[in-house]
């Protein structure tokens, strides 16, 4: 067997035990050396990930290298940890490492499995390696701001590591152009309709004044102790690297995009139907939802949900008095002012009034508590109409739900608190901060996101208002379900588009009957779906499959059940595949029969 590099903190615990290096077992050193390398590599392949999701600051003067050649060496590296990782005997290694081995498998597993069923495009990773690198959801033009957002700028090195970014942003540009050119030169575009609206996000860096460029933003405001003379000279080396480099960067990027990527796009979004076909799709259901059910099960479960949470809808409705029709309904709850703020002040003291009330009803519901804080704030003028969402925090900084105050009248009062619930406590941010902080976790894990675990917990998390004491009038409460109706019709709508030949209009006419959204947001949803294929899924299976092992645990445990230790048993491993958690709640209900035995 070949000698294996023992990680520091493998060393570390030889050193404070006394325990010879060869007395080591190979595999929890193999196990350990990968969990160590993987993160490194991670953090370093991918050092806007790192600067946003995992306070990481060691490489905060770099951009994502988007050329070809490093997203193929991207894809290579997950097959060759991949490879590393099945050669280790996981029966040989203690439960934590085993368990940890076991996701990181899945991780590589399906990541691979991407990877191999693009068609050999130099493309096809994951973290934003995709086959369409630029949409009007996700891409290069939308990282810059939420780097700026997510960094640290409280010395003249943080602010020197950002001009090094700035000034790397030609090289990103050109990259991107080079994938896009090949994406059109092999027939692997996405769906016009969905992207029509990049080349106007691209405008924003187009400005003639470079303090207004979303680039410049972390120059607008500076540490109060921070000399005058540091602050013209940053100020100045900013604004000159927009003019001379991101500008123009930029520009041609906009140029290329308007000129030759819109017009290659494709009429017909389905992932499908490109060259890879179905295999690939399945391939990304696999990845966001961590299932292994086929599109076709998927679109018969969304289905039968639609029909459940449309009769509690209609229920509720009659609850109110309301005569007339769900969709009279609907129109009546989207329309009628006394359902809208007028002021974004309101609405944020809203906002923060919900959380205050969600804070002191959490510890019914868990055993313990993360202790980093979080916020409420208003979005960025340019998010546009983007959905509220949770912006993690680390390093010191805390969380924050992000509230949409750029249009009040797409914001009704009656999905506030589910919202609430779901970016932030008992959703998004109680489970990652929990996660972050059990420090008995490698690095990897204590950051690893499963979209399947992560959004399936926080619409559970909504559920879970009603134990609270939300919910209590029946606009609340017919708010709460027109979420979940939407989480259920995208189980339909995002197989539907990608497995069975629905087009676009078909898949906005279902969002509008089936949740009443208007035509407007339901066009949102669907073009997200167009271009994030699997990942709309993940939301209402994840959801299904933690509210089965609630009722397993309840009736395997009867009157030795206990919510709040069955609430910290799902999220205490941090992140998972639903089938490893479903694993790991069986043995947590054995555990819990054997404790109470005794």
């Amino acid at each position: 067997m070949r000698a294996v590099m023992l990680t520091w903190a493998t060393a570390l615990a030889i050193a404070l035990t006394g325990v010879h290096a060869a007395e080591v077992p190979a595999p929890t050193a193999q196990a350990q050396a990968l969990f160590d390398d993987y993160w490194q590599w991670l953090t370093e392949a991918y050092p806007d990930v790192a600067s946003i999701y995992f306070g990481d600051s060691r490489y905060a003067d770099r951009l994502r290298d988007e050329s070809k050649e490093a997203v193929q060496a991207r894809s290579a590296a997950f097959k060759r940890f991949l490879d590393r990782a099945e050669r280790i005997d996981e029966s040989r290694l203690q439960p934590l490492d085993r368990v940890s081995l076991r996701v990181l498998r899945y991780r590589l597993d399906t990541a691979v499995a991407i990877v191999s069923r693009h068609g050999g495009l130099p493309f096809g990773a994951v973290f934003g390696d995709t086959f369409a690198p630029l949409t009007s959801a996700d891409g290069f033009h939308l990282l810059l701001p939420a780097l700026a957002q997510a960094s640290s700028f409280a010395s003249v090195s943080a602010y020197e590591a950002w001009l090094k970014r700035l000034e790397q942003v030609p090289a990103s540009t050109a990259g991107l152009i080079e994938r896009m050119q090949a994406a059109i030169d092999a027939g692997w575009m996405p769906a016009r309709a969905a992207i029509t609206g990049v080349p106007e996000q691209l405008q924003a860096y187009l400005v003639d004044d470079p303090a207004k460029n979303p680039a410049y933003r972390p120059f607008l405001s500076f540490p109060p102790d921070l000399d005058p003379s540091e602050r013209r000279r940053l100020e100045q080396a900013g604004q000159r690297i927009i003019r001379e480099r991101v500008t123009p960067a930029f520009r041609s990027l906009k140029t290329f995009y308007e000129t030759r990527y819109l017009p290659a796009a494709r009429e017909n979004g389905a992932l499908s139907s490109l060259p890879a076909g179905i295999g690939y799709y399945r391939a990304w259901l696999e990845w966001y939802t961590t299932t292994d059910l086929t599109p076709q099960q998927i679109h018969d479960l969304g289905l039968s949900e639609v029909a459940r949470v449309g009769s509690q809808m209609d229920a509720v409705m009659a609850e109110t008095g309301f005569k007339g029709t769900r969709p009279e309904f609907q129109k009546f709850l989207t329309t009628d002012p006394r359902f809208f703020h007028v002021k974004a002040e309101d609405m944020l003291a809203g906002y923060r009034d919900i959380a205050k009330r969600a804070d002191a009803a959490l510890p019914q519901l868990f055993a313990e508590l993360p202790r980093q804080t979080y916020g409420v704030r208003a979005m960025a003028p340019e998010t546009g109409d983007a959905s509220e969402h949770y912006t993690p925090g680390a390093d010191g900084r805390p969380g924050w739900f992000e509230a949409n105050v750029n249009n009040l009248a797409t914001r009704p009062k009656w999905q506030m608190e589910s919202l609430l619930l779901h970016e932030a406590v008992p959703g998004h941010h109680l489970q990652s901060s929990r996660q972050t902080e059990i420090h008995d976790l490698p690095m990897f894990r204590r950051y690893l996101w499963f979209a399947g675990f992560g959004e399936g917990w926080a619409l559970y998390a909504e559920s879970l208002g009603y134990e609270m004491g939300f919910y209590k009038d029946p606009y609340q409460r017919f708010g709460n379900l027109s979420l979940e109706m939407l989480r259920a019709c995208r189980l339909v709508v995002d197989t539907g588009l990608h497995a069975f030949g629905w087009n676009r209009q078909q898949a906005i006419d279902y969002l509008v009957a089936n949740t009443g959204g208007t035509v407007g947001n339901s066009t949102a949803q669907v073009d997200r779906y167009l271009v994030t294929p699997g990942q709309a899924a993940a939301y209402k299976l994840g959801e299904i499959q933690i509210k089965a092992l609630r009722a397993k645990a309840k009736a395997a445990l009867g009157e030795r059940f206990d919510l709040r230790r069955f609430h910290n048993a799902v999220i205490d491993h941090g992140a998972l595949p639903l089938q490893i958690l479903e694993r790991q709640i069986d043995e947590w209900i054995a555990s819990e029969k054997a404790a109470t035995g005794r």
